[in-house]
């Protein structure tokens, strides 16, 4: 049997997940990254005795990775363990409110009936909604390819396609919230879910609310040692199926006979490959490897909006705060006007709803005796050129005043080590188009069957993977988009032909 060669470019989850199941399926596969380790956005960093996940912090959808591991005739959770939470986060709010949210119905109810002028039976007739969306929806939009006709051929996909008027596509997120809720406090806390992929929850389609089905009906979970295990776990997974990695080795263009894609340049070396998979933001992959920035889909993914970016501190802190969980949020007063600077003004929040995770809460080693790890996301617009040195100071600031309103102290005098990133950093650091963390925006009713197919059919021998495709960004998702592109390769390049 002859093996076909493979060249993917990128150790993020998308190429991880494709180069795994490749290898798997007999296909040589080669994985280049530019960095020292796999990960991509899911990475990891040490300051003196406190360790961070530096991207992702929550896991859900657990199935796909299970299916990951399955598919290579091993079990999960003899590699990962994914610890279910509960509660999920901590919400607190300007008013005072704090309200704790669970994936077990009848607790989140008693909190939604005990905390707000809602009741249980409100927030069951939601995620019940939020359910038949997502099974309306999961198989066609995120386990397929969106582009390849044998997608909508088979007698499976009828059921979803006679079913997609009921997807909720043509209203927002907040006004299907608005008429399910009357506390505006649970139609924020519903609207939030719009930053999962980074879009404006007053714009994005209602299509998006199967997101709280996802954490609430499927699970929300951390894993045992942090994130970045699973990047990890995946890598080893790989290499156990035969995939070769090439760290610190950034590719720096494709090889083309006309448009044919048929290998790599890395470190001034040629490379032929049958098949090369690009692991690479769309619009780099466009750009820097292919020099092609005038290619049709190029132009098309300029002129669409990118997601929302963000402003992250990793903080050390010398003392422990027993009132956070795992995953945290601090709500702003006016989250309207906050969507609008990021989106419209594009400009950091003047009162920025604050995220922080804290993996100590479950692994103590990732903070010394005391001590604990923030990681602290306000989500932001992404770089137009603002001067972010500027700007992050300015964020900092604002957000230990919203900290110091809620928990009534002063949390910048515990912070020990301290380390910043910007929308800059994060394009630098990832290669994603002006650091938007997940490829462009859903703020359209067409923005799934915007994102860029899984095969490049304009250079053949060319496919792409990861958050800036298809079907989008999140650890799900790019696991996903690895398993469609693997898909597409072994059906246009059947190992023994």
């Amino acid at each position: 049997m002859n093996s076909r060669r493979v060249a993917v470019i990128g150790a993020g989850l998308g190429g991880l997940s494709c180069a795994a199941r490749l290898a798997r399926a007999g296909y040589a596969v080669d994985l280049y990254e530019q960095g020292e380790r796999a990960g991509g956005k899911a990475g990891t960093l040490s300051l003196g005795a406190y360790r961070f996940d530096t991207g992702p912090s929550l896991l859900t959808m657990t199935e796909v990775f299970d299916q990951l591991f399955a598919e290579a005739g091993e079990k999960r959770e003899e590699h990962l363990r994914f610890i279910p939470l509960a509660p999920i986060c901590h919400y607190f709010y300007p008013d005072g409110t704090v309200l704790y949210s669970y994936s077990e119905r009848g607790r989140f109810a008693a909190e939604v009936s005990g905390k707000t002028a809602d009741s249980g039976a409100a927030l069951s007739r939601y995620l019940d909604h939020a359910a038949r969306i997502y099974g309306l929806t999961a198989d066609l939009f995120l386990w397929r390819s969106l582009h390849d006709p044998s997608t909508y051929l088979r007698a499976a996909a009828l059921p979803a396609l006679l079913g997609l008027g009921r997807i909720d596509a043509f209203r927002s997120m907040h006004a299907a919230n608005r008429s399910f809720f009357s506390d505006a406090r649970l139609v924020q806390l519903f609207d939030r879910y719009a930053t999962y992929n980074g879009s404006d929850p007053y714009r994005a389609p209602a299509t998006l609310n199967l997101i709280p089905h996802v954490e609430y009906g499927l699970g929300g979970y951390a894993v045992e040692g942090g994130i970045y295990c699973v990047p990890a776990a995946m890598e080893r997974l790989a290499a156990r199926q035969g995939v070769r990695f090439f760290y610190n080795s950034r590719v720096q263009r494709l090889l083309r006979a006309g448009r044919r894609v048929r290998g790599v340049v890395a470190r001034g070396a040629q490379r032929e490959y049958d098949v090369v998979v690009s692991n690479v933001d769309t619009l780099r992959t466009y750009q820097e490897l292919l020099a092609e920035e005038g290619a049709p889909l190029a132009r098309r993914y300029r002129r669409l909006e990118p997601s929302s970016s963000g402003v992250v501190f990793l903080w050390g802190l010398r003392r422990r705060s027993p009132e956070l969980g795992v995953n945290n949020i601090f709500f702003s007063g006016d989250y309207q006007r906050e969507f609008r600077q990021i989106f419209r003004e594009r400009v950091t929040q003047e009162d920025p709803t604050v995220y922080v995770n804290i993996t100590s809460k479950l692994t103590p080693q990732d903070a010394p005796p005391g001590g604990e790890n923030w990681f602290v996301l306000v989500n932001g617009p992404c770089d137009n050129g603002q001067d972010w040195a500027a700007e992050a100071g300015i964020v900092r600031d604002r957000v230990l005043a919203r900290l110091r309103r809620a928990l009534g102290r002063d949390v910048g005098r515990d912070i020990e080590v301290e380390e910043r990133l910007t929308p800059a950093e994060i394009q630098r650091n990832t290669g994603s188009t002006h650091g938007s963390l997940y490829g462009i925006a859903s703020n359209t009713a067409l923005a799934a069957f915007l994102r860029h197919p899984n095969r490049v059919r304009r250079y053949p021998g060319l496919y792409l993977c990861g958050g800036s495709v298809h079907p989008g960004g999140g650890m799900p998702l790019a696991v996903l988009s690895g398993k469609i592109t693997a898909d597409l390769v072994r059906r246009d390049h059947p190992v023994g032909r």
